[in-house]
């Protein structure tokens, strides 16, 4: 692994990264032996090395802590209930490797550890009073940084108690440390694969990290029947490119992965320097929808602050309104009108 104590062995850092390691945000510096491989050392602005190596940008006090208000949000201390239909649980803080993107800073890398079997049955206990909860993101973090028994007492858990919820499985390592999805782990995952279907979601940002290793890894959610979905976050210098985006949701796509969500990046304290315009955004979605099909097409979302929830953005193709017909721009420009 490497740490803020092994990077200046490991890489020649810029000015900007040099700043940081003076004086570090609160994020710590981690990246996997492998994930660190994937970064080219001979180019400072390589995307990979944008998304794990921090800048002195990120020091800087905007924004918000908890944009998305999941402290408001939390019913009990690692379950999150924002929407009627799913929670959201506090896995862990911990990651195999630290994203300099990540919206939960208030929490990742805290030192708050992996969830105790008290807080897992006390989640539990609420999932079973709250029938209306049909979905469970199994978040934090990194779900598989935890011990193959906690995995295992958490998955029994869920499926003791309610048979039929959804559990999703998030995780950023099929990319970042991939050598934890080995046969002991998957048995594991394996024997809980009854009732509602399990589900992986995934992170990759870049056509890079789609590599037989990363690759290998989801296949063995795949090949058990577990149906995978990436989300991608739109980050600047990384992915804020059509044809980037473009060649990342077909290479997915051909690797039995749907592209799900592109993501607007939070407005997260020490991420600025990373988040695209939206406006930039949209004209990136626009230009995507006109490349890809509906099968490789994320939804362009934005994640409001305040609590707001998540919003689909797209260029709005309806143009006007009237009373025996509405008219339509087609995505190449041209003039439809539809009858209503």
């Amino acid at each position: 692994m490497i740490t803020r104590d092994t990077i200046e062995e490991k890489l020649s850092l810029t000015e900007g990264e040099k700043k940081w390691l003076a004086n570090p945000s609160s994020l710590p510096l981690l990246v996997s032996d492998f994930f660190f491989s994937l970064i080219d050392k001979d180019d400072p602005e390589d995307p990979i090395r944008r998304q794990v190596i921090p800048q002195e940008l990120e020091s800087k006090v905007e924004d918000f802590l908890d944009p998305l208000m999941e402290v408001s949000y939390s019913v009990t201390e690692r379950l999150i209930h924002h929407y009627t239909n799913r929670c959201a649980l506090l896995t862990t803080d911990r990651c195999f490797t630290y994203c300099r993107h990540c919206f939960r800073r208030r929490f990742t890398g805290t030192s708050t550890g992996q969830i105790s079997q008290e807080q897992i049955i006390e989640a539990v206990d609420y999932l079973k009073a709250h029938k209306e909860v049909k979905e469970l993101l199994l978040t934090g973090g990194d779900l598989f940084t935890l011990s193959n028994d906690r995995l295992e007492f958490l998955f029994r858990s869920l499926r003791e108690a309610r048979e039929d919820i959804i559990p999703r499985l998030c995780t950023r390592a099929v990319a970042t440390y991939p050598e934890r999805f080995d046969d002991e782990l998957m048995a594991i995952v394996k024997r809980y694969s009854y009732g509602a279907p399990f589900v992986l979601m995934t992170q990759f940002n870049h056509p890079r990290e789609l590599n037989e290793k990363s690759i290998n890894a989801v296949s063995r959610f795949i090949d058990m029947g577990i149906p995978a979905y990436n989300q991608s976050v739109l980050l600047k210098g990384v992915n804020d490119n059509v044809d980037v985006l473009e060649e990342l949701s077909n290479k997915l796509m051909y690797n039995r992965i749907k592209p799900y969500y592109l993501f607007q990046g939070d407005q997260v304290c020490g991420t600025k320097h990373l988040r695209v315009d939206i406006v930039k955004g949209l004209e990136i979605e626009k230009e995507l929808r006109k490349r890809l099909s509906g099968l490789t097409m994320p939804q362009y979302t934005a994640d409001l602050p305040q609590g707001g929830g998540k919003v689909i953005l797209t260029e709005n193709y309806l143009k006007e309104v009237h009373e025996d017909h509405v008219v339509f721009e087609t995505p190449d420009g041209e003039i439809r009108k539809y009858p209503r």
